[in-house]
């Protein structure tokens, strides 16, 4: 038997765990929602300016979905594989949760107030910081193949990384851009489109080849 402790999925480890960040990322997902609302009693003018004025936080809510969606689809394959959990990971998944729930606040602030600088500055250094956790995550687990249910080939876990990586690049060169230019900013986070694209194609590529002979999806 390894020496390595760590806590069985039989005993409720990965599976609690697992569990809690799929109730912590509905109920984010859930808050982006609420601010999307009209006053009531609005004349025809009234409502047509309401409504363009709602244009920012639709754009936000759907930002931080997509961003948010992300991360949980990441999340579950880091622990699609994983048999067992030891403190540093539960640790590490506790804070990356912290991090997702506290993205309806940043998000409101983009919302309200994206044309400043601090907003969209505290906006990508939250998003950031969530992918720099996720990814010492994965790297933690890479290496701690005592942990796994499957090992995963190395140029799967490589692409993970890499797709991480860029994310925390990304955002992170936002922040202090934030203060040059906001809207630079907020454009500059497309640059990560065409690579999303990239990394996902030879991801799922990679995890085809990778996947036993007769196994499901």
């Amino acid at each position: 038997m390894s020496g390595h402790q760590g806590v069985r999925d039989d005993e409720g480890g990965a599976a609690r765990l697992l569990a809690l960040s799929d109730g912590v990322f509905a109920i984010a997902m859930t808050l982006l929602a609420l601010d999307i609302s009209l006053p009531a009693g609005l004349d025809p003018p009234g409502f047509d300016r309401a409504l363009e004025e709602l244009v920012p936080n639709l754009w936000a809510y759907a930002l931080s979905f997509l961003v948010i969606a992300a991360f949980w689809r990441g999340h579950h394959q880091i622990f699609r594989y994983t048999r067992e959990v030891d403190g540093t990971v539960i640790r590490l998944a506790l804070l990356g949760l912290g991090l997702i729930a506290l993205m309806p606040f940043p998000t409101t602030l983009l919302a309200e107030y994206g044309d400043l600088p601090p907003p969209v500055a505290i906006y990508s250094a939250a998003v950031a910081a969530m992918g720099a956790t996720q990814l010492v995550l994965t790297v933690v687990l890479w290496k701690r193949p005592w942990l796994a249910s499957a090992a995963l080939p190395d140029p799967v876990v490589r692409n993970d990384v890499a797709d991480l990586a860029s994310t925390v690049l990304v955002f992170a060169v936002a922040v202090p851009l934030a203060f040059v230019s906001p809207m630079g900013a907020k454009l500059w986070w497309a640059v990560l489109i065409p690579i999303k694209v990239v990394t996902g194609v030879r991801g799922k590529r990679l995890r085809t080849a990778a996947r036993p002979p007769g196994a499901g999806a």
